[in-house]
């Protein structure tokens, strides 16, 4: 198999962490495209909210997508990924996508654990565990008409690990 791998979810749903295992695991690459954008632009994802707005935003991170694209690549996408409809379709075409599931009361403690609002501002001004379940709401769908898998990362990372190997019927 030499297929780009494509993780995508909310924020905190493990993509960046279980990205690096999965990527081990298989011997591929990997990339995540909030901390790609950081190293080619030298600015966070709130840095250029400030000063392109979302929209600009989302245009760089469409654009960071297929710059990092390749095979024998796992890509952690940023939660806002699936939001243009192109980035979907551009993901199911070039490879296979796992959606990241977890329930959003886990996904606010996760975020409460490690904020990280450089990387990870809010998207709503609401508190974390209303912003959750609100994001949660609007991009479920999104989330599942990407995802070629689904996985729960509501457990143990060895067992969401083995969700992936199940699911790339990989030993």
């Amino acid at each position: 198999m030499n297929k780009t791998i494509y993780l995508v979810g909310a924020r905190a749903a493990g993509k960046t962490t279980m990205g690096r295992l999965l990527a081990e695991k298989l011997n591929y690459s990997f990339v995540d495209t909030d901390i790609y954008l950081f190293e080619t632009t030298h600015r966070t994802v709130a840095e250029i909210v400030e000063k392109e707005g979302w929209e600009g935003f989302r245009k760089r991170e469409s654009q960071v997508l297929k710059d990092v694209t390749q095979p024998c690549r796992v890509i952690a996408t940023g939660g806002g990924m699936i939001l243009a409809e192109q980035n979907r379709q551009y993901m199911q075409k070039m490879g296979i996508v796992f959606f990241l599931s977890a329930p959003a009361k886990i996904l606010a403690q996760r975020l409460m654990k490690d904020p990280n609002v450089a990387q990870r501002p809010s998207l709503t001004g609401l508190s974390i565990v209303d912003e959750m379940e609100k994001v949660l709401e609007e991009r479920h769908h999104l989330y599942m008409d990407s995802a070629s898998h689904v996985v729960n990362v509501d457990c143990e990372e060895m067992q969401i690990l083995g969700q992936f190997l199940d699911a790339l019927n990989i030993d």
